[in-house]
């Protein structure tokens, strides 16, 4: 009995590990490419490097309603199982990459594959925490990703002491292993059906599946939640892929230490981002329908000067002060995405919903890093980065004027 009651933490539990992997995996290749480069010699010019990380973004935005979709209407445990499996042996292969196409076809894979993870697994969450924890418990799962991006920062130092191929065949491997331990414990929770009837035609079974796709984009709220979801993503994703040649640029070091050093930073600052915005979310929203989006504006508002300090900061304190700032801020913005979206979308289309943000985010994403790329080449990717600042803040200024909602969860 005891065990049932707490099963929605193992929940959170056994997702947190997923989470990890999944940012690790796809997060370890930004710091590996002095390692790479001398076996992969494509990978010598930044423009190369932006494409490698552009495609893992341009096809995990166009999967990510697909996957929402998927996940709506199937068991979202096999669906992580497989998104988990698939990612990690694609990892795995990636150690046995000689040239820059092989790498990015598995890249490529790779964004397929992840893809399916996130929506499935906040949904999930979501489904298991319906109460006063919810942003607590999105939170924690969170803390995984953030975590997982710092260790990624780590493949630069593993590539040096051992082979950057070793690194990919040992997290590919764990992850493989992992998956099996998931098959064994974790279990579906929906209280709504949407597999169709036998006798349902194909035009109708279609018609179903695409109905919540509809339902959302006619949700003029929805519209403003997609905005502010992708506006940040812009900086987001630069500091993902670009921070550790931001680190290693601007302050003189290899990236052996920019690595470690902007990850960790910024991971950290965004892990306890994540859960005092949590804890903050879930106590200001019983007193206030608006206390999730209040919560969100001020994490979002930290991420500006952030910005700045990063793109304008030629000391270690400036650029160290603004990675903080910046992990602090994202991380209480975050924690509140799918919560703020479970204010304005039911249950049955909540991972959908979430896959349309993930398919606006990432295409900002995808956008952004392939630019800095050109602009890391041409030495301008300190003030591009910089300049992104008035995006988050145009974000910012929409969600306040216009998110509005009538209960902290919908339910139909």
């Amino acid at each position: 009995m005891k065990y049932r009651i707490n099963y929605p933490w193992v929940v959170v539990g056994l997702l947190w590990f997923v989470a990890l992997l999944n940012y690790m995996d796809r997060q370890m290749l930004s710091t590996m490419k002095p390692s790479m480069m001398v076996d992969i010699v494509e990978l010598n010019t930044a423009a190369n490097f932006g494409r490698l990380m552009a495609v893992f973004l341009w096809i995990y935005a166009l999967m990510s309603p697909i996957s929402g979709i998927i996940a709506d209407r199937l068991n979202r445990k096999w669906v992580i199982v497989g998104s988990l499996f698939v990612w990690s042996a694609v990892t795995l292969l990636m150690g046995y990459a000689t040239t820059f196409n092989q790498l990015y076809s598995l890249r490529a894979v790779m964004g397929l594959s992840e893809a399916f993870y996130v929506p499935a697994g906040l949904s999930l969450i979501a489904d298991y925490h319906q109460g006063r924890n919810r942003s607590l418990a999105v939170g924690i799962h969170i803390t995984g990703i953030y975590l997982g991006q710092a260790l990624g920062g780590f493949g630069a130092t593993i590539a040096g002491s051992f082979s950057w191929q070793m690194t990919f065949h040992l997290f590919g491997l764990i992850g493989i292993v992992y998956s099996i331990v998931l098959i064994l414990f974790l279990k579906e929770k929906k209280a709504y059906l949407l597999v169709p009837d036998s006798s349902h035609s194909f035009a109708r079974t279609f018609f179903t599946i695409f109905k919540g796709v509809g339902v959302l984009l006619g949700n003029m709220s929805f519209w403003v939640i997609l905005f502010y979801f992708s506006a940040p993503s812009l900086p987001g994703w630069a500091t993902k892929n670009w921070l550790p040649t931001l680190f290693s640029n601007s302050l003189h070091i290899n990236m052996e230490q920019a690595g470690p050093l902007s990850t960790i930073t910024i991971a950290h600052s965004a892990l306890i981002g994540v859960l005092v915005g949590g804890i903050v979310s879930d106590r200001w929203v019983l007193h206030n329908l608006r206390g999730r989006i209040f919560t969100s504006a001020i994490g979002l508002s930290l991420t500006i000067p952030a910005v700045l300090l990063l793109g304008f900061g030629e000391s270690f304190l400036t650029i160290l002060g603004g990675s903080i700032c910046f992990g602090f801020g994202f991380g209480i913005f975050d924690v509140n995405s799918m919560p703020i979206l479970c204010q304005f979308v039911p249950p049955r289309y909540r991972a959908t919903g979430y896959g349309l943000m993930n398919l606006a985010g990432i295409s900002a994403g995808a956008v952004i890093t392939t630019f800095l790329g050109k602009s890391a080449d041409s030495g301008n990717l300190s003030r591009d980065i910089a300049f992104l600042a008035f995006f988050v803040l145009a974000a910012l200024i929409l969600q306040l004027l216009f998110l509005h909602p009538r209960t902290a969860n919908k339910t139909e």
